[in-house]
């Protein structure tokens, strides 16, 4: 999608964040990247101003009100409107229900559901004033679904839809379109930070993970929904025939979701 847009991606410092970043990163088009660091933030600017693009890195921390308040209005200072917001920043899981302490559980919702729903109220007066825009939402397959080791992750995506479909209707009026994301399986360092039940990372990429599609196809493929006002998307290979089996065919979902192995 060629075109002079400003937007702001969050998780934009690796995986589908940064891929998002140089697929518009184009001349006119001005990238504000924000995630934890900005040490990690800089080599996708560099990239980004390569092809082209002004970029702005605002680093915060999704579970930090009074940094997402001070992003939100640093971001209205750089630019006269947002264009599309991509909420991509997230943090994964793999323990059990039973063994995952109330600390953990709290940290993955705060980041997967509280930072992205405070970040974008926050914003979004601001883009309901200047004439509305696309905000993209990244959940998963797991947010069509439970799983099993992802209980509070599964729970965090299962909220984006019911926050965000919600915030869709009401702001129709005001131009506001959200894109929902679902991705499958993805070839990303994702896993290796994922949460484990002593709150430590689960420290390696899952077998399916490294055998999924490409950041770069994911990238292109929210690039299209957006260019057509789709409201949700799923990415991904055979992993996407599980949510239309748990909708036509439960009995068989649920026969080859206990045979899955959790961390392949």
């Amino acid at each position: 999608m060629a075109f002079s847009k400003n937007i702001w991606i969050t998780g934009a410092s690796s995986g589908i964040g940064e891929a998002l970043a140089l697929q518009w990163a184009v001349p006119g088009a001005t990238i504000i990247l924000s995630g934890l660091e900005k040490v990690q933030l800089e080599p996708v600017a560099q990239k980004c101003e390569q092809k082209g693009a002004q970029v702005h890195i605002i680093p915060f921390n999704l579970t930090k009100e009074e940094e997402i308040t001070e992003a939100a209005n640093r971001v209205q200072t750089l630019v006269s409107k947002i264009d599309i917001l991509a909420n991509v920043g997230g943090i994964g899981q793999r323990s059990l229900i039973i063994d995952t302490p109330d600390a953990v559980s709290r940290k993955i919702m705060e980041t997967d559901f509280w930072g992205h729903a405070n970040l974008t109220s926050k914003i979004l007066p601001f883009m309901v004033k200047t004439g509305g825009g696309t905000i993209v939402v990244m959940s998963s397959l797991s947010g069509l679904f439970g799983f099993p080791q992802r209980s509070m992750y599964c729970a965090a995506k299962h909220a984006l839809h019911g926050f965000f479909e919600t915030l869709r209707l009401e702001h129709h009026k005001d131009h506001i379109n959200v894109l929902m994301v679902c991705p499958g399986r993805v070839k990303t360092n994702f896993s290796f930070g994922a949460l484990t039940s002593t709150g430590g990372t689960h420290g390696q990429m899952d077998k399916g993970q490294a055998n999924g599609v490409s950041v770069e196809y994911c990238a292109k493929k929210i690039d299209r929904a957006v260019s057509k006002n789709k409201k949700q998307i799923l990415v991904g290979k055979k992993e996407l025939l599980m949510p239309y089996l748990k909708r036509f065919a439960p009995w068989l979902f649920y026969w080859i979701a206990l045979r899955i192995d959790p961390n392949a």
